[in-house]
């Protein structure tokens, strides 16, 4: 089921399923998001729960057992219930359920909040423990937005410039879309990086971890306009795109958590960057995105 969102002229649109904002377009009507053309990705903008990217040999150890899970986890193909709504803003949530269950054994609440501001829109992931003994999880997101975003540019008309300075190496993957132990390639030096399909073709995806910048701005090299991604709360942020098809979209991707790397033990607890809450407890994480 969709929903349509409004804040003054600006629109969005969100979905049940996924617990998605698949859809904003500013006062002009312009899209901003990825339409999900399955002649490169079906994909628009999957929220990661309970796992971000891959798992060593596709499970995971919970309590001495072990546990099969897809990429990115269950939530982007989960239905979820709306538990708020107004007219700009919506919260879905998702609880466990007899499926859930065979895959992660907790109790939990997951709750996604999309809300329209006057420039943008803000997505915060909210997790709280229903159950009687600690929840581990990691979150994260996987926004793609249209990159040209107008007619007569192109893909390398674009850059991602970054809040601060930074000499930054990306933390290269397997065919496995595993860490490769650490190994690290040089990536970015200063402020600027520009976009190359071949990058992407050749490494899948680049991750850069413990970043100075707590903003980036996917935007046009000449014109400066674009989106700006605020991603404080997240230790990570990978970007990816289909560079072998020249696809026209890039995902920027604030993470709280990361796929499995190649020596990793595989139990969950040991996972980077997972947020672990007692009974009870809960969590929230927060990125905005506005109009540049």
């Amino acid at each position: 089921m969709q929903i349509e969102l409004k804040f003054d002229e600006v629109k969005g649109v969100v979905e049940t399923r996924g617990g998605e904002l698949v859809s904003f377009k500013d006062k002009t009507g312009k899209e901003y998001i990825w339409d999900g053309n399955p002649a490169y990705w079906t994909g628009r903008n999957p929220n990661l729960f309970p796992v971000v990217g891959n798992l060593k040999n596709g499970s995971v150890m919970i309590e001495g057992k072990e546990y099969q899970m897809g990429r990115h986890g269950f939530a982007r193909n989960s239905e979820f219930t709306v538990a708020e709504q107004g007219d700009d803003y919506v919260v879905f949530e998702l609880c466990e359920n007899e499926e859930t269950l065979k895959v992660y054994p907790f109790k939990f609440s997951f709750q996604i909040e999309h809300r329209l501001t006057e420039n943008g829109f803000t997505t915060e992931y909210r997790v709280k423990n229903t159950g009687d003994r600690v929840l581990p999880y990691c979150v994260g997101a996987h926004t793609a937005f249209n990159c040209p975003m107008n007619e007569g540019e192109k893909f390398e008309d674009y850059v991602l410039e970054f809040e601060k300075d930074e000499e930054a190496p990306t933390i290269l993957l397997t065919e496995r879309g595993l860490f490769r132990n650490g190994d690290t390639e040089e990536m970015l030096s200063g402020k600027i990086l520009p976009l190359d399909h071949s990058v992407y073709a050749r490494l899948d995806t680049v991750v850069f971890r413990g970043l100075n910048s707590k903003k980036v701005s996917l935007k046009h090299k000449e014109t400066g306009r674009g989106v700006q991604m605020e991603f404080e709360q997240f230790p990570m942020i990978a970007f990816w795109t289909k560079g072998a098809e020249k696809a026209p979209y890039i995902c920027l991707e604030p993470w709280h958590g990361c796929a499995g790397y190649e020596n990793e033990t595989g139990e969950f607890l040991d996972k980077p960057h997972v947020i672990c809450l007692q009974p009870g407890e809960s969590k929230s994480l927060k990125y905005a995105v506005e109009i540049i």
